[in-house]
């Protein structure tokens, strides 16, 4: 299986316990949508290898123990360490409007009110606190904070964004 239709869940961080279970890091805005999960995809070798879950119980704001079915030792789950955890686009709902999955957006062409067309979002920087769009115009980096009526607009299907900046910031980064 490739990851073209699949979203990057988390990580799998540590061992948890004797008996297999893993701990697994959520690197997603509101991770109890995932605690009721049947399976996940752990990326092998560059292959999405489907795991059934046994049971999966929350730790924190950001892990939770899972406990994957034919994982029953710490060697069992040792190999699993550090390996990327997907699950399929599929399963997420629809977002309409300027709504949006970080990784939806990556790739597409930002537009500003003021400057015109930006650049290409390469990724989504989630601090909790000031979440950033990282855009590249060229060999230029620009940060914009994902600050409340920054988009505009979202069109899916021309893979652009839409935002209104505020006043000088890109400016700044290309001419620095």
């Amino acid at each position: 299986m490739n990851k073209e239709n699949y979203f990057l869940l988390g990580k799998i961080a540590k061992l948890h316990g004797y008996k297999g279970e893993v701990s697994l890091f959520l690197d997603v805005t509101n991770p109890d949508d995932y605690t009721s999960l049947d399976a996940i995809f752990i990326d092998i070798n560059n292959r999405l290898v489907p795991f059934f879950i046994e049971s999966i119980k929350r730790k924190n704001n950001t892990f939770v123990s899972v406990k994957l079915e034919g994982v029953d030792s710490e060697n069992d789950a040792r190999p699993l360490l550090k390996k990327n955890v997907y699950l399929p686009e599929e399963i997420l709902p629809k977002l309409e409007g300027t709504h949006f999955y970080d990784h939806e957006v990556i790739g597409f062409t930002v537009f500003d009110l003021k400057e015109g067309q930006v650049g290409e979002i390469k990724d989504v920087i989630d601090f909790k606190t000031n979440p950033l769009l990282q855009i590249y115009q060229g060999e230029k980096e620009i940060l914009v904070p994902l600050i409340e009526g920054l988009v505009k607009k979202i069109d899916r299907n021309k893979k652009e964004m839409h935002i209104d900046a505020p006043e000088g910031l890109i400016q700044m980064y290309l001419n620095l």
